[in-house]
């Protein structure tokens, strides 16, 4: 069993600490839902990308 005065303490701590991460963080939730490639598939594009310039060279 808690006291009123703890309750009110809690619920306030909570939201100042909901609050503060909105605050701080300024990115939109495009970009934290962005997915980061992995090192793996950065290369694999990278090989894909000069794959097609040397068929173009080929041609």
């Amino acid at each position: 069993m808690t006291t009123p005065v703890y309750s009110e303490w809690w619920v306030k701590r909570i939201n100042n600490n909901i609050l503060g991460l909105i605050l701080e963080d300024s990115q939109s939730i495009e970009e934290h839902l962005r997915v980061v490639p992995s090192e793996l598939e950065i290369i694999k594009q990278d090989f894909e990308r000069r794959n097609a310039e040397l068929e173009k060279k080929i041609e």
